[in-house]
């Protein structure tokens, strides 16, 4: 079976990743949770073509990426997995868990450290909360965000199988958590139990500071509730709060040459430790 998944790579990412997208958008059309401000054709063109040119780079950038890590862990026999005997299932799930784990740790990093915010807030600079924003990141944070993938890979050893399975299930689940759809607020609270859902993480895309610097789970969000970094709705309500941040609020700012540039853009302002300006009203729950 995970000869099978590794052998179609390509297409087995490409499927998933294309079918989730399309059915996230249609999904938006038959019943989006809030009415957007600006016109698809401006930001998903611009929004594909940065998803676009990081593939692009990524490629160029590294000839291993995070699968072959793994395939290199397995026969060389580097890193904590395989050093620990642990049986074939539990290994899976424990690198799954502990790579997300990794993947939430950077992204509190990534609002923490005011240089790595430059990069990120451009993920955050959306003016409108659909599905193509969760493809929405500065080329140089794709490069350093997969520099970390892969040392953590390689630190734990993990199976080039458990790194497939897990980037394919991130970006399908990134992109339904991104997602402007609308599901009933029983179906969401049971949902957000295990999955962080699209109400969920839209109160991380608040242009409240403390609700921005809040819900960092990508999948899961146990680790929100359990570190203590969880906000269960934003104070405004999902339909009249407002989405991006104060620095960034043109249309023309959605364009991909305005947002390449972002990061060389005035103060660093926002991030989780900046307590240089007062931050607006609002209360978590």
């Amino acid at each position: 079976m995970g000869d099978m998944l590794l052998t179609h790579e390509p297409v087995l990412r490409l499927s998933v990743f294309l079918g989730v997208l399309v059915g996230m958008m249609l999904w938006e059309l038959a019943a989006p949770r809030r009415r957007l401000e600006i016109p698809r054709v401006l930001r998903w063109t611009n929004n594909l073509a940065l998803v676009a040119m990081d593939t692009a780079l990524l490629r160029l950038t590294f000839p291993v990426l995070a699968v072959g890590v793994g395939v290199l862990a397995q026969d060389k026999g580097f890193g904590l997995f395989n050093m620990v005997e642990l049986p074939g299932a539990l290994a899976f799930c424990a690198g799954i868990l502990l790579l997300d784990l990794a993947i939430y740790l950077q992204h509190v990093l990534f609002h923490a450290v005011p240089a790595l915010w430059r990069l990120h807030r451009m993920h955050h600079a959306d003016l409108d909360f659909d599905v193509t924003t969760g493809l929405r990141f500065h080329p140089l944070e794709i490069l350093l965000s997969m520099g970390i993938k892969l040392a953590v890979v390689a630190a734990l050893g993990l199976s080039p199988v458990t790194v497939l399975v897990f980037e394919i299930l991130l970006n399908a689940t990134a992109l339904f958590n991104h997602s402007n759809i609308r599901l009933s607020p029983s179906v969401d609270r049971w949902l957000r139990l295990v999955l962080v859902t699209p109400d969920m993480h839209r109160v991380h895309h608040s242009v409240d500071p403390r609700e921005t610097n809040s819900n960092y789970g990508f999948s899961v969000p146990w680790w929100d509730r359990l570190l203590g970094t969880y906000v269960a709705q934003p104070a405004l309500g999902h339909e009249s709060m407002q989405i991006g941040i104060e620095q960034f609020r043109e249309p023309a700012d959605l364009r991909l040459d305005r947002m390449l540039i972002q990061p060389l853009i005035g103060p660093a302002s926002g991030h989780a430790l900046d307590v240089s300006g007062e931050h607006r009203d609002g209360s978590r729950d």
